[in-house]
């Protein structure tokens, strides 16, 4: 057996009542069928195969998006992170999916305070009571990661401790092994789920989550945003200690104050709301499109109201990047719009890399073109404060997954930040316009990338990349010939769905084999006690019975291997 072989068989062994729970949560909530095709219905209970005889039963006062989202939310932390990651994805799992897992609340019971502080004091190295003068032993708030206690320190800093919960590494990280497993399955026994990309998924997953796991990222996150907003008067970026920062355990300063969310609390203050809503998307342009770098997780618990006014952030664990050369092809695409240049428009979507490669594109132009224009044609018809942001968004994702394109995850985290931005906005004044707020920011865009500074940096960039390229085509055309005059050019052709049908037309051949050797020993036997040789049992050759005896056990063993199958 190969070594990666080995691991994984290693893995399975190791994760198996983890893996049964998971397949006994998905039949519960009536996904046998699921369970079956990816091969995973040796880990049901021979009896329970034998009672469902391939035949599973549904639950039909729900969707399938809403038993999955149940399921999700069964299967604890890991499974409700990945379901808020594809809640952004719609144009891979379809809106109907990912409206259904923005439903499910990362709202779990908090651990013993007792758990909490010795958390802390094996992390920092510490005693509590010499670094902090009180500690409230009630959390502020629980998640599934971490919870968070008020604390202050022996100077009388107002802090906050956020302290991850106990084994969840180790939790997130076996179920991180088995979602692999079930998404090589998947791609193995379900050829049409390559076009979602299941192991992709998986990967982005894992590396989002892994990074919230540790503390040390969001701490250097933190300062980042703190450097970033230096001379910007209207934010407020907690002071992290890094001397009380580990991976599982954080301290930051403590914001007095209350969630953007919280109207009442707002007017109390005296802050004017109108004010407060423009501030908070100004805040978040910066980072978008000037920073490049934005806070990605923009919910009401994390963004705080000042007593002076000031916009408070928290939380850093998920964050986005936009890198200049999307952040030019973002302001092409606004140029676009305004010049109602459609082909430019979809030109940069193309260039984003969010039209796949199998796409013809003539097809793709023609078709998306027509779409575009009924999209935005109704929309130059209006004035930019007459423009609904968050219905244009959706909009225009639909069209993205009735076309099968696949949008980049930061451009998507993007996209999604806006939307909750937009939300929040509008709870706080009736009158608030996104749009209105984003026109001077792509005003700007779209100077840059006209300014002759910009024009000259580009120059320089496709000069470098031309020269590159005079310089390595007549190389690699030829190492093309010598390959090809040698008969060493291969290409590979990959036939979707053989391997599973190659893997069936095994297994009937296999069976019906094995039919024959059973029905050969059934003849033999016969012929042998119709013979009537030396020895006898029960009144019949010995040889007979035992030729009949080892047919049966064949027998029964071929009709359970098909029984455990499934399939008739």
């Amino acid at each position: 057996m190969p070594l990666s072989g080995f691991l994984r068989f290693y893995q399975t062994y190791r994760n198996l009542d983890r893996i049964r729970q998971i397949v006994n949560v998905l039949l519960k909530h009536g996904f046998g069928q699921f369970v079956e095709q990816i091969n995973l219905h040796r880990f049901i209970p021979l009896r329970k195969r034998i009672r469902a005889f391939g035949k599973w039963p549904t639950i039909e006062r729900h969707t399938i998006p809403e038993r999955l989202r149940m399921a999700f939310g069964e299967l604890g932390p890991s499974f409700i992170k990945l379901a808020q990651l594809l809640s952004s994805r719609p144009d891979l799992i379809t809106p109907a999916y990912a409206n259904e897992f923005k439903k499910l609340q990362d709202k779990v019971p908090p651990f013993p305070a007792e758990i909490a502080k010795k958390t802390v004091e094996s992390e920092l190295g510490i005693r509590l009571e010499d670094v902090f003068s009180e500690f409230d032993e009630t959390p502020v708030a629980a998640a599934s990661i971490a919870q968070v206690h008020n604390a202050t320190l022996r100077d009388g800093t107002k802090v906050i401790v956020k302290i991850q919960r106990p084994d969840i590494r180790e939790t997130i990280e076996t179920d991180i092994s088995i979602l692999n497993t079930i998404a090589r399955l998947m791609v193995r026994y379900i050829p049409e789920s390559r076009l979602f990309n299941p192991e992709g998924i998986v990967e982005e997953f894992s590396k989002t989550v892994r990074k919230e796991l540790d503390f040390i990222v969001e701490s250097k996150n933190a300062q980042r945003f703190k450097k970033n907003f230096a001379d910007y008067k209207g934010v407020c970026i907690p002071t992290v200690y890094p001397e009380l920062t580990t991976e599982k355990v954080i301290v930051m300063e403590r914001f007095e104050g209350v969630r953007i969310d919280d109207i009442k609390g707002i007017e109390a203050m005296g802050v004017d709301r109108k004010e407060l809503a423009r501030r908070g998307v100004d805040i978040y342009f910066k980072m978008i499109f000037e920073d490049g770098f934005f806070h990605a997780d923009p919910h009401p618990g994390n963004i705080f109201v000042l007593p002076d006014g000031r916009i408070g952030l928290m939380d850093f664990g998920i964050v986005g990047w936009v890198t200049p050369d999307m952040m030019e092809k973002m302001a092409n695409a606004f140029l676009a719009i305004i010049r109602r240049d459609f082909d430019l428009l979809i030109n940069q979507y193309i260039e984003l890399g969010i039209v796949s490669d199998k796409v013809d594109i003539e097809t793709f132009r023609r078709e998306f073109k027509a779409d575009l224009i009924e999209l935005l044609q109704p929309l130059y018809d209006l004035t930019i404060s007459e423009i609904n942001f968050a219905n244009y968004i959706e909009t225009l994702t639909h069209l993205m997954v009735r076309h099968n394109l696949t949008i980049p995850s930061d451009l998507l985290l993007m996209n999604k930040t806006m939307l909750i931005l937009d939300n929040i906005g509008r709870q706080l004044d009736p009158d608030f316009n996104f749009m209105l707020i984003a026109e001077p920011y792509a005003s700007r865009l779209v100077r840059r990338r006209l300014s002759p500074h910009r024009l000259l940096e580009k120059a320089r960039d496709n000069l470098a990349e031309a020269i590159e390229l005079a310089q390595t085509t007549p190389r690699q055309l030829n190492i093309f010939l010598k390959r090809a005059l040698k008969e060493e050019l291969n290409f590979n052709v990959n036939l979707i769905g053989m391997q599973r049908l190659i893997k069936d037309i095994d297994r009937s051949s296999n069976r019906l084999a094995f039919s024959v050797i059973v029905a050969a020993i059934i003849i033999g036997s016969t012929m042998l006690i119709q013979s009537g040789p030396e020895g006898e049992a029960f009144g019949l050759p010995t040889i007979g019975i035992v030729g009949f005896f080892v047919a049966f056990v064949l027998g029964i063993w071929l009709l359970i291997s098909i029984i455990r199958s499934g399939r008739l």
